[in-house]
C-alpha cells in the first residue's frame, strides 16, 4: 500500500484533522517530536499576530496504542485556539439568523474584496462562492500545519534509516548568503540556521536579511525569498525510470510545488545547468580506493545532479532549491475589485505575515520527507518496521556488494 495522507479543516474553524494511511507498524512516535516542528513552523522573523495565539499540539485519536503505530490509519487533530474569536461565522452548524447579533458576527467576517495572487477570485468562481470567506479559509497556509505533522511522523520514519531531511534559509528579498562559501556540511549549516530568527546558517546575512523583513513592514508590503532543502543518507535506486510518473524529481517537484507559496523548484543545479557544456555539469564517477564492502564501491567529487539521476536516487544527498513568492496579503492592499459590488477598489486585508521563507522550510522538509517516505515503502514494503528494516538491510548489502 502506499502512503497517502488528507487533511480538513478551516483556517479559523475549530480545528484541523489529518489522517494517513500506509504507515508500517511498530513505529515509535512521541508526540512532542512533532510538536517540535510544529513550533519550528510557527517561528521565524516576520511572522504575524496569529501565531501568539495559536499554541499547535497533536492530538492522536487512531492508528496509535501505547506509543506505537499498529498497522491502521493514524488520525491527528490540532486545536484551533482562535476558534473562539470566530465561533459564530465559522461555526460548522447553523446559526440562527433571526438574532441580530449573529448576523452582524457572520457579516463581519464577509470578504467580498478579492486579493491579487491568492486563490480568492478563481476560488469563487469555481464553487460558485458568494463569500469569499468560503475560499480563503481552506486556501488559507494554515492548511500547512496538517503538513507539518505528516512529515514530522515521515521523518521519524526516515530517521530509523539515518534519512535526514532539514532546510535552511539562502535569501530573502535582495539579501542572500554567499552559496560558494556553504560547503556541504548540510548538517552543521542546519545546526547553525536553527539558531537563526531567519533560518539562515550565516550570522551576519540573518542580520541583513532582518533589516529587509523591517523594511517591507515599514513599506505595507511582503517578501518572498530561495530555500535549499536537504536530504541526506537516502539509498540508492527510490523512484524510477520506468514511468514518467515513478520518477522520483517529479514527484518531489510535484510535491514542493503544492506548497502555498512555493512558484519554482530546482533539482541540484538546477537552471544553471543551462549555462555549462555537458563536461563541466554532469557527476563524473570513481571508484572508491578505501571502499572495504561497508557503503557503496562508486563515489562522485561533485553533486550537481542534487542525488537524482534517471529518476532515481543515486545515493548523494538530494539538494532542492525552492523560490517562494512575498504572500499575497499587503498592509497597503493592491488594487482589485469588489465581485459584490462589482465596482474597483483595494484588496480585503486580513491579518497577516510580512515574511514566511523560514517556516516555508519547515513545511518544504515535510513535503520532501512525505515523497521519500513513499517511495521507501515502495521500494521495501509497508506492513511492520521489521519487514521494512529486514529488506532494506538485504538490498543495502547488495548494492554495496557489486
Amino acid at each position: 500500500m502506499n502512503l497517502r495522507f488528507l487533511t480538513a479543516g478551516e483556517s479559523h474553524g475549530p480545528e484541523l484533522n489529518i489522517i494517513i494511511e500506509g504507515i508500517p507498524a511498530s513505529l515509535e512516535i512521541n508526540p512532542e517530536d512533532i510538536n517540535a516542528d510544529l513550533k519550528r513552523r510557527q517561528g521565524g522573523y516576520g511572522r504575524g499576530g496569529r501565531m501568539k495565539i495559536e499554541k499547535d499540539q497533536v492530538i492522536f485519536t487512531g492508528g496509535m496504542r501505547l506509543g506505537k503505530t499498529i498497522g491502521g490509519p493514524l488520525s491527528v487533530r490540532i486545536i484551533n485556539n482562535d476558534y473562539k474569536n470566530w465561533d459564530v461565522a465559522m461555526s460548522p452548524v447553523s446559526q440562527d439568523l433571526s438574532n441580530p447579533e449573529v448576523v452582524e458576527k457572520i457579516q463581519s467576517k464577509y470578504v467580498s474584496r478579492v486579493r491579487p495572487g491568492h486563490a480568492d477570485l478563481v476560488g469563487a468562481l469555481k464553487y460558485n462562492h458568494e463569500d469569499v470567506r468560503n475560499v480563503l479559509e481552506r486556501s488559507s497556509a494554515r492548511e500547512t500545519t496538517s503538513r507539518v505533522v505528516v512529515g514530522a511522523i515521515c521523518k521519524r520514519l526516515l530517521k530509523e534509516f539515518n534519512v535526514s531531511v532539514l532546510s535552511y534559509v539562502i535569501r530573502i528579498g535582495s539579501v542572500s548568503i554567499d552559496l560558494k562559501s556553504l560547503g556541504t556540511n548540510y548538517s552543521e549549516l542546519f545546526s547553525k540556521a536553527e539558531q537563526s530568527e531567519v533560518r539562515c546558517p550565516d550570522v551576519k546575512v540573518s542580520e541583513l536579511m532582518k533589516e529587509e523583513i523591517t523594511k517591507a513592514r515599514t513599506l505595507g508590503d511582503t517578501l518572498g525569498g530561495l530555500i535549499h532543502i536537504v536530504a541526506s543518507n537516502v539509498p540508492p535506486g527510490l523512484g524510477s525510470y520506468t514511468q514518467w510518473d515513478k520518477r522520483l524529481n517529479g514527484r518531489i517537484a510535484g510535491a514542493l510545488m503544492s506548497v502555498h507559496t512555493v512558484k519554482s523548484v530546482e533539482v541540484g543545479l538546477g537552471k544553471m545547468v543551462s549555462e555549462f557544456f555537458g563536461s563541466q555539469v554532469h557527476d563524473q564517477i570513481y571508484i572508491d580506493e578505501k571502499w572495504n564492502n561497508d557503503r557503496l564501491r562508486y563515489k562522485r567529487k561533485t553533486n550537481n545532479a542534487g542525488g537524482i539521476e534517471g529518476g532515481m536516487s543515486n545515493g548523494q544527498p538530494i539538494v532542492c532549491t525552492v523560490a517562494t513568492k512575498p504572500i499575497p496579503t499587503l498592509i497597503k492592499p493592491l488594487d482589485s475589485v469588489d465581485i459584490k459590488s462589482k465596482t474597483n477598489t483595494q484588496a480585503h486585508f486580513e491579518r497577516s505575515d510580512i515574511c514566511v521563507v523560514p517556516a516555508a522550510g519547515v513545511v518544504l522538509e515535510a513535503m520532501l520527507a512525505y515523497v521519500l517516505s513513499n517511495t521507501f515503502l515502495e521500494k521495501f514494503g509497508s506492513d511492520s518496521i521489521e519487514e521494512l528494516t529486514d529488506n532494506y538491510n538485504h538490498y543495502m548489502k547488495r548494492c554495496f556488494a557489486r
